[in-house]
């Protein structure tokens, strides 16, 4: 979490509005509130909505561009793919996906030198907009690690989501332990 002070956005920059998905630009001189930096990624409270900003436009926020998280090369597809996911975070909620509980498989098939990395998930709520943002964000993501021939993510909504599948690390940070 940031500190909640008003910043001006200093170049037109691209956003998805919170929860619909929507793209929005962001208008150079708008006034913006800098709620979250977490994954890639910003989330600014902007007139009365929140938003996220892609981290490769940090500087139009006059903040640093967050780069991808560092992957270990040397560990396995596997690992490195659970560190992509542990560093995804909900839009609205300052924890990772694997700790909120939204990941529910992640499977490596293997053939010959590429590999497939399938994944099932879920979302807090159903009919929230942001669900093919965060799924496109992961697949790009996963894609560019070496080895991998396809990506494909499941959304599912069966078993529904609810608070006990998240970990006793997100109930702390989120004050709920």
């Amino acid at each position: 979490m940031l500190k909640q002070d008003t910043t001006e956005v200093l170049r037109d920059c691209e956003a998805s509005l919170i929860p619909s998905g929507v793209k929005v630009t962001l208008c150079k001189g708008s006034l913006v509130v800098i709620t979250q930096a977490l994954g890639n990624a910003y989330t600014v409270h902007v007139n009365g909505n929140l938003a996220r900003v892609a981290g490769i436009d940090g500087d139009a926020l006059g903040m640093v561009i967050l780069a991808e998280p560092d992957i270990d090369p040397q560990s396995t597809l596997e690992e490195q793919v659970w560190a992509i996911l542990r560093n995804c975070f909900d839009p609205e909620i300052p924890v990772n996906i694997v700790d909120l509980g939204l990941i529910y498989e992640c499977h490596i098939l293997s053939e010959e030198a590429e590999q497939d990395v399938i994944i099932k998930m879920t979302l807090t709520a159903p009919a929230c907009g942001m669900g093919p943002v965060l799924v496109a964000d992961i697949e790009q993501r996963i894609r560019s690690l070496s080895g991998v021939r396809a990506v494909k993510i499941d959304l599912v909504f069966d078993p529904p989501w609810d608070r006990n599948m998240m970990s006793d690390v997100a109930k702390l940070q989120l004050g709920m332990l």
